[in-house]
Formats: C-alpha cells, structure tokens, sequence
C-alpha cells in the first residue's frame, strides 16, 4: 500500500506559531508504525515553511509582500526538516527533502523524473520523502497556491492508494464548522459541495481553505486514489482508516485515468483557454470525439503548440463559464484565433500550410467529470 500525507501548518504548529515538536514526535512515532509494521510507502507533504519562519522570528502576522513570504519560507524551510529529522532519527528512519514548483510538473519529462525520484527513495524502508512547494523562490506564474493540490498531484503520479489532508477541523461540514454534521463519505464533488466548503483557512495560517481540500481530492479521485479529510491533531486516524474503519470526510475515487491523461488534466498549468459550443461540447463529453476548429466560439490566453487549455462551455443560468475538458492544443492562440469557427475544408482552403485538423486531438483531450 502506499500513502500520501499531506500535513497543514495549523497541525504542527502550536498557538505561538512556532513548530510544535512534542506533536511532530508523536505523528513520527505513528507513521513509524504504519511504514514498519504494515509495510506501507508513505510520502510526507509538508506546509509549514512560511509559519515557521514567523515563529522563529517572533512574528505574529503574515506579510503580504511575496518577498517576504519568500524570505520567512527560506528561514522556516529547514527548521521544519530539522523537526522533521529530530523525530524520525530515534525511530530508525531518515528523511529526504524535495522542494518543487509548478513548472516542474508543467515539462513531462521533469513530472517523471519527480515521480522516478520519489519511486526511488521508497524502495528504501528507512527514508521518509518529505515534499513541500519551494516558497523561497516560487512566485505567481509557477506556484501551486496550496499544498492540498500539491498532495494530490504527488499522490496522482506516483499512483497512491489513499491521500489524507491532515487539517485542524474533523472533516467537511453540511453547515456552519464545527456547529453541523460531517459528511462522512462523497461519492463526487457536486457544485453544492463546492459552495458549502470555505474559501479560505480556518486558522488563517494556511493558504487552503476546505474548498481547495475537495478539489485535491477530485484531482486525486480522478487518478483512483482515495482521500480523506480529517483532523491532524487527533493521532492514530490515519492507522484507523487503513484498518478500514472511516474518519473524517471520505472522498471516493472515480475512474481512473491514465497516467499521462492524468498528467495532461492536472500535472500542467492551464496557459488560456476555448469557449466551445453546444455541438461540440456533445462530441466531446457523450461521444469521446476531438475537439475541432469549427466548434469553438472564443479563444483566451496567449498560449504555444503544445501547451494546455482549457475547454469551457457556457453556463446559461449564471452566466459564467464552466471547464469541461482540458487538452494539449496543437495550434497557438494566433493560429487558432484565425481558424475558429471553420471547417476543416475551409481551414485547408484559406491556411493550405495549417496541417492539423483536430485543436485537440482525443489521445490528448481529458475531459473533467
């Protein structure tokens, strides 16, 4: 079996917002036990770096200027490890550290390099991979925003068996936190979901609110895996959970893609996007066809041959526009705001030198469910 763990800053660090190392040593006395005990690979994904570094220096809120973001991160970062280290050495285990962005999941190559990576170190028994977005020099255009999705694009790649988010509530609530009941168990995250879940941190220590849990757990769903989200600071659920026994909010996997689909829809950043219409939205989400120039309505972004867009249809109630599939164009913006709308005779007519017929070809087309 293998898991993915992804742990919140308001999980490990106490109300001082420094590290709280007396729970570090009891989550590494647990984790020891599931990976010697059960044979299980586990893969830490740590938040923390940017609360540490407030910690350490004393500080109380945390600053809006991504430079010092950057700056307290690179502080924090290996504090955290230090932490990390110091629990897990009395227990027999090491830790290695794999700092990522999100360009380095955009190249195929570079996403299976991290994946082979990672592949590598579990076929150690002593060593605990312990991944965390590298904050100290991410900005913007190549960050995850959240190490929910990070945690879930990890437990995607290297095909994981369940994906907790450890967080400072007991799971998804059908009201007000904490005041309501949990959902204990989501076959598919619906729109209604979406809206229940919170936007933003509980704590106000984090970056990810409930809302970016569930669409982790959608990534990871679509790659089979199972998720739950649960609170970190009540050990031993975790082991509960293997044991097959539920905890917190359990998030049911759909079907699987493959690797590289799953790559396509989640591994690579969106860089614009097409507005398609009705026609072609049918082909593509009932008839598993590729998306053609004469289906679509608008071109946004300013994007390369090769690189990901996102197909979105228009929701007519609300008037916004919903993500039906993404896919790997084979046609940049320029070329493709000249060819909209066109059949393929007429294309080859009017651009004889444009060779593609499909702006996404199938192979390369995931649809989002």
């Amino acid at each position: 079996m293998r898991i993915v763990i992804k742990i919140g800053t308001s999980t490990i660090t106490d109300k001082s917002g420094k590290l709280n190392l007396s729970y570090i040593d009891s989550f590494a006395r647990e984790i020891a036990t599931l990976k010697k005990e059960r044979d299980i690979d586990i893969i830490l994904v740590s938040s923390g770096a940017i609360g540490a570094g407030l910690g350490y220096l004393n500080l109380t809120k945390k600053p809006a200027e991504l430079r010092k973001k950057q700056a307290l991160a690179s502080i924090g970062q290996p504090l955290i490890m230090q932490a990390y280290r110091q629990a897990f050495k009395p227990l027999n285990l090491m830790v290695a550290q794999i700092l990522l962005t999100r360009y380095d999941f955009d190249d195929r190559q570079r996403y299976i390099n991290i994946r082979n990576s990672i592949n590598e170190l579990l076929l150690r028994k002593d060593v605990i991979p312990v991944i965390n977005e590298n904050d100290s020099i991410a900005v913007d255009e190549i960050n995850f925003g959240d190490n929910d999705t990070l945690s879930a694009i990890v437990a995607a790649s290297v095909q994981a068996d369940m994906l907790f988010i450890l967080t400072d509530v007991d799971g998804l609530y059908d009201g007000i936190p904490k005041k309501s009941k949990i959902i204990n168990v989501i076959t598919k995250i619906t729109d209604e979901l979406l809206e229940i879940a919170s936007p933003d941190s509980s704590s106000g220590k984090g970056t990810g609110g409930m809302k970016t849990k569930l669409i982790a757990a959608k990534i990871a769903g679509s790659s089979g895996v199972t998720t739950f989200i649960t609170n970190g600071l009540k050990l031993n659920l975790i082991e509960e959970a293997v044991n097959g026994k539920d905890i917190g909010t359990k998030i049911l996997p759909n079907k699987k893609l493959q690797s590289r689909k799953s790559w396509i829809a989640f591994g690579k950043k969106a860089k614009g996007f097409v507005l398609i219409d009705a026609n072609a939205t049918i082909a593509i989400r009932n008839k598993e066809k590729s998306l053609l120039a004469s289906g679509i309505v608008t071109v946004g972004g300013n994007f390369n041959r090769g690189d990901t867009i996102s197909v979105v249809v228009q929701n007519p109630i609300e008037q916004n526009s919903i993500e039906v599939a993404r896919g790997l164009s084979n046609y940049n913006s320029q070329d493709l705001e000249k060819i909209k709308g066109m059949s393929s005779s007429e294309i080859k007519k009017a651009y004889p030198n444009m060779v593609c017929e499909e702006v996404i070809h199938n192979d390369n087309l995931v649809v989002i469910k």
